[in-house]
């Protein structure tokens, strides 16, 4: 009998190898002894893939690792980024402190500002002119407190504009106001009584 797989020939004649029994020489589909894919089974299309392979899940363990070298990176570089713009704003104040010394140096090699600073700091005065202190009711001298006020603390005064001024002046001319009788509120003059 002939084999479905085998095309229909005539007689045939089995050799050594062929006995009965023994493997057939073509095994059905492309399962053969030996072949390229390493005994690897072929998947259905039509079946579903797994959700995660081996390589995805060594891409993700991957890039877990180089995000985490990358965030203490990051971390590092803006910690480095604030330290160096704080050491930037304290060398801004300091260069701001130096030319403010820098100008009161200048000022105290100007000898008449030596002699207001005498004056106001130590109260000496120049070789003839008089000194004059002003003591209060305990007998102690008082403190200077003349100080300027902050121009912008003090409240503006809102005038009225000059014409307003002149406009009710005609207003009041135009309509004067009327005394009831102006002889009641002369006073009489007294008697002298020496007469």
């Amino acid at each position: 009998m002939a084999r479905r797989d085998e095309p229909q020939q005539g007689p045939r004649r089995r050799g050594r190898s062929e006995r009965r029994g023994s493997t057939p020489r073509h095994l059905p589909g492309n399962l053969r002894p030996g072949s390229r894919s390493g005994g690897r089974e072929r998947r259905d299309p039509a079946a579903p893939r797994p959700r995660f392979t081996q390589r995805m899940v060594v891409l993700v363990l991957v890039l877990a690792v180089l995000v985490v070298s990358y965030a203490s990176s990051m971390r590092a570089y803006l910690d480095q980024r604030s330290h160096i713009n704080d050491l930037k704003a304290q060398i801004a104040s300091s260069q701001t402190e130096i030319s403010t010394l820098e100008r009161e140096k200048r000022r105290w090699k100007d000898e008449a500002y030596v002699e207001a600073q005498a004056r106001e700091r130590l109260g000496w005065v120049m070789p003839g002119e008089t000194s004059y202190q002003v003591i209060d009711r305990d007998g102690k001298p008082l403190e200077r407190t003349d100080e300027l006020t902050d121009p912008d603390s003090v409240p503006e005064v809102a005038t009225d504009a000059w014409w307003d001024k002149v406009w009710t002046t005609v207003e009041v001319a135009d309509h004067p106001e009327k005394l009831d009788n102006p002889a009641e509120q002369i006073d009489p003059p007294t008697p002298s009584s020496g007469d």
